[in-house]
């Protein structure tokens, strides 16, 4: 019974990563590129619907991610403790969490300091700076999420 409930744990935890990361993908390489050549300078707005669809979904995978790798680090049996690196699989794990942290800061900065904001300013060059600065912090939690997916394997080959 013991492995169904952590086969279940690592399913959903891959789950709420596939949503995460999947979705900066598809906003990344598909949204942003598309809205900008169909509609031009109009393609915020789009964005800015696709934003409040998505930051939701992506605030639940983050908690779920959190709560399930709590769990998942706690059954495993490598796990040694926080700050013991006994072996490479602790060290890889703690790379890891330490990229999942910054990511979530990323995302929740980017939702709630830096696009309110963007809404509240009324000079077109500091409100582009601000687009620009929020699309680069995209890109690097697209980086950090493929990242993590690599130290993923790496664990599991520990």
């Amino acid at each position: 019974m013991s492995e169904l409930i952590l086969i279940t744990i690592y399913w959903l935890h891959l789950i709420a990563t596939v949503v995460w990361i999947g979705g900066i993908t598809f906003i990344l390489f598909i949204a942003i590129p598309s809205s900008k050549q169909v509609l031009g300078s109009e393609a915020g707005k789009l964005m800015g619907e696709i934003s409040k669809r998505f930051t939701p979904i992506a605030n639940y995978s983050i908690i779920f991610l959190v709560i399930s790798g709590i769990a998942l680090t706690g059954l495993n049996k490598q796990f040694s403790g926080v700050g013991i690196f006994k072996n490479n699989w602790n060290l890889t794990l703690t790379v890891k969490h330490i990229l999942v942290l910054g990511m979530a800061a990323v995302h929740f900065y980017r939702g709630l300091v830096l696009t309110p904001k963007i809404v509240r300013t009324e000079s077109t060059a500091e409100k582009t700076s601000l687009q620009k600065l929020s699309l680069n912090l995209v890109i690097v939690n697209f980086c950090f999420g493929m990242l993590i997916l690599l130290l993923s394997k790496i664990t599991s080959v520990f």
